[in-house]
Order: structure tokens, then sequence, then C-alpha cells
């Protein structure tokens, strides 16, 4: 797990987004105990409080579940629904970033360009 310490987006967020990517990507089956919030505080370096922010958020989405004694375990998953769900919020950022261009005079051709260039940023 990749944690960049100066970035702007808080580190529980960091933590959240990775486990939520490898658990839509099956790459953390469901049934799978997530690292306890101990250890993966202590090899991250990182505050106990911080890694329980980060796995509480993926238990309010439902991803995970925690259980008494033995940690979070990854819940069975509806893919589809939970792409639905990140589909609109995309569409919205996508709307709130073409009213943004649109107020900024920002060519639909330079938005892509745009795009293009952000989505070869690794």
């Amino acid at each position: 797990m990749k944690i960049l310490q100066n970035s702007d987006i808080p580190i529980y967020k960091q933590i959240s987004t990775q486990f939520r990517e490898d658990i839509m990507n099956g790459i953390i089956p469901e049934g799978e105990y997530l690292p306890s919030i101990r250890g993966l505080a202590r090899d991250l370096k990182i505050s106990v409080i911080t890694t329980m922010k980060a796995y509480e958020e993926l238990a309010a989405e439902g991803l995970v579940s925690a259980v008494q004694g033995k940690g979070y375990i990854v819940n069975p998953q509806d893919r589809e629904m939970i792409k639905e769900q990140h589909l609109r919020q995309l569409e919205q950022h996508l709307l709130n970033a073409l009213e943004s261009a649109r107020i900024a005079g920002v060519t639909t051709e330079e938005i892509i360009d745009m795009i293009k260039m952000l989505s070869s940023i690794d």
C-alpha cells in the first residue's frame, strides 16, 4: 500500500480508496479479512485512529463488516450497483467541471486535451 504523506488527500482516504479498488477488482475477495488495524497502522507508520477511520468509511459503504474480535471482513459485493453509484458520482463531477470550464471559457478541445493529459499521469 502506498501512502503519500505530502498529498492533499487525507491518509485515511488514501487507505480506503486503495482498499475499495482492491475489493471492487476482486484482488481482495469476499470473505477475506483486511489487515488488522494496529498492524496496518504500524506498517504504514500512522496512527491507529487514522486506520480506523479508513475502515469505518469502508464499513459505512457496505464493503466490509466488523467482526467482533477478528477485524474487518470483505462483504459480498454487488459490483453492478457499486459501479452505477460511482458512475452517478462521476457524472456529477463532470457536470461541475463542465460548468467551471464554461465559465472560464475553456473549449471542448481544451477539455479533451486536459483529460488525456491527466489520464496519462500515474
